[in-house]
C-alpha cells in the first residue's frame, strides 16, 4: 500500500533540503566530485560505444582516458599558454583601445565627445579600469599559492574520480535503480529517462555545439590575423552554451576589435563578420539539429535564470549543478501539468457531466 500523498510530499521535499544544505555546506569539498561525475556523465556513451565494439569496460575506460590526457597535455603546452599571453595583452591594451574609440568618436561626433563631457570621461577611465582590474585578477589567478594548490588536486583528483566513476557507472545505476521505491519505481524510471535525454540532448550535445565553434572561431579568427582571436574564440565558443549569446558576445568583440586594427581595410573586417555569420549558418542547420536536437525542454531564459540563481547561492557548484536541475525540474514540472490536465481539478463538473451523459 502506498504511503499518504501528503507524506511522500515530506519525505521528497526533506532529500531535496538535505541535497541543498550538502551544497551550501560543502560546495567547495564536493566540487572535484561533480566535476569527476561530469566528465563521466559527458564520457559514458564513448564507453558504451567501445563495449558494443568488443572491448571490456576497464580497457574501454583506459583507452578513452589516454586520448583525454594526450589531449590534456597538447592544449597545456600548446593552448593553454598562448590563451594566457592574449588574455594578458588584450588587458593591458584596454586603454589603448577605449582611448581610440574616444578619438574616433570625438571625430564623427564632436557635440557628443566636448571636453568635460559624460561619455568622454567615461570612456577615458574605462580602459585604466579594465586594465587594473584585470591585472588584479590574472595575477591573483597565476600567482596564488592556494590557488595553484588547489589546481594541483583538482588535476589530481578529478581525473581519478571520473576514471572510477565512468568504470563502474553501469553498476551505480543499477544500484540506484534497485533502491528506488517498489511503489513508485516505473515512475521514477520514466522520468529520470526523460531528464537523462534532456541532459544528453543539451549538456552532450551543446558541450559539443561549443568545442566546435570554438574551435572553429579561434581558428579562422588567427588565420585572417585579428590579434586575441583565441581569447575571442574561446569566449564566444564558452558562451555559446547559452543559444545566441556567444555569437552575439563574440561578434560585437572581434568586430569591434577589428575595426581598430584593419581601419579602412574593409575587406578584413567584413570577413571577420563573415566567420561568425558562417558560424551561425553552421551551428543553426547542421550542428544543432543533429547534436542538440529539436526540442530540448531547456528555454534559453529558463537557462539564464537557473545559472544566475544556483551561481549566486552556491557559487561555481552551482553553475555546475544549474543545468541539471533546470532540466529535472522542467521534466517534473511538465509531468505535472500533464497529471493536472488528466485530473479533476483541471476537468471539472464538465467531465463528470460528458460521462454521465450517454447512461442517462
Amino acid at each position: 500500500m502506498a504511503l499518504p500523498v501528503r507524506q511522500q510530499i515530506t519525505y521528497w521535499g526533506a532529500a531535496a533540503a538535505v541535497l541543498m544544505a550538502v551544497l551550501w555546506l560543502l560546495g567547495d569539498v564536493i566540487l572535484p566530485f561533480l566535476v569527476g561525475g561530469a566528465i563521466a556523465y559527458f564520457l559514458d556513451p564513448v564507453a558504451d560505444r567501445l563495449q558494443r565494439l568488443g572491448l571490456s569496460r576497464v580497457l574501454s575506460t583506459i583507452v578513452i582516458f589516454i586520448v583525454v590526457t594526450l589531449v590534456f597535455v597538447v592544449a597545456a603546452l600548446i593552448v593553454i599558454p598562448l590563451l594566457i599571453q592574449q588574455a594578458t595583452g588584450l588587458v593591458q591594451s584596454a586603454p589603448e583601445v577605449f582611448g581610440q574609440l574616444r578619438n574616433f568618436l570625438t571625430e564623427r561626433f564632436p557635440t557628443v565627445m566636448d571636453e568635460g563631457s559624460t561619455l568622454r570621461n567615461s570612456l577615458a577611465s574605462l580602459g585604466e579600469t579594465v586594465q587594473s582590474r584585470g591585472a588584479e585578477l590574472l595575477q591573483g589567478v597565476l600567482s596564488s599559492a592556494a590557488g595553484v594548490v588547489n589546481v594541483l588536486v583538482y588535476m589530481v583528483v578529478i581525473p581519478v574520480v571520473a576514471f572510477y566513476l565512468l568504470l563502474d557507472w553501469d553498476r551505480m545505476v543499477a544500484r540506484i535503480d534497485d533502491l528506488l521505491p517498489r511503489d513508485h519505481a516505473p515512475v521514477v524510471r520514466h522520468l529520470a529517462g526523460q531528464i537523462d535525454r534532456t541532459l544528453a540532448s543539451f549538456v552532450r550535445g551543446q558541450g559539443t555545439v561549443c568545442l566546435i565553434l570554438g574551435t572553429f572561431y579561434a581558428v579562422a579568427l588567427m588565420i585572417i590575423g585579428l590579434q586575441f582571436g583565441l581569447v575571442v574564440g574561446l569566449v564566444a565558443g564558452l558562451l555559446t552554451f547559452i543559444p545566441y549569446v556567444g555569437a552575439l558576445v563574440g561578434g560585437i568583440l572581434s568586430i569591434g576589435l577589428a575595426l581598430f586594427q584593419f581601419w579602412g581595410d574593409w575587406w578584413w573586417i567584413l570577413a571577420v563578420a563573415l566567420v561568425f555569420q558562417v558560424g551561425q549558418i553552421v551551428e543553426g542547420n547542421i550542428l544543432t539539429p543533429n547534436l542538440v536536437g529539436s526540442s530540448v525542454g531547456l528555454h534559453p531564459v529558463w537557462l539564464i535564470f537557473a545559472l544566475a540563481a544556483f551561481g549566486s547561492l552556491f557559487g561555481f557548484v552551482g553553475l555546475l549543478v544549474a543545468v541539471p536541475v533546470a532540466a529535472a525540474i522542467g521534466v517534473l514540472v511538465r509531468y505535472a501539468i500533464e497529471r493536472y490536465k488528466h485530473g479533476k481539478l483541471y476537468r471539472g463538473i464538465e467531465s463528470a457531466s460528458d460521462k454521465a451523459g450517454p447512461e442517462a
